[in-house]
């Protein structure tokens, strides 16, 4: 958990809300960006082009753990599973 923390703190870290928009515009991290899980097999071309490390987050962990294992399968590594929005903002903090 502490490495996580170092990599959410970090600021060339990005950070990916995989919710939906509706879900991502009620509350989100400052800074994240949002692509809803649903799109992220259409946008493997741009997570190659950000910045890493990449840590995703969703509600519960269980939608950013899909998206890590797609972004992997595709060849992305340095990418991380932030679990929920609670729990990012408690390393956050």
């Amino acid at each position: 958990m502490s490495a996580l923390r170092e990599l959410v703190k970090n600021p060339s870290t990005v950070l990916v809300d995989v919710r939906n928009q509706w879900e991502y515009e009620m509350e989100h991290i400052p800074g994240a960006m949002n692509i809803p899980l649903d799109q992220v097999p259409a946008k493997i071309e741009e997570f190659r082009s950000l910045q890493k490390p990449l840590v995703i987050y969703c509600r519960s962990g269980s939608r950013s753990g899909m998206a890590v294992s797609i972004l992997k399968q595709k060849g992305i590594t340095d990418v991380y599973n932030g679990g929920g929005l609670g729990d990012i903002q408690l390393l956050i903090n």
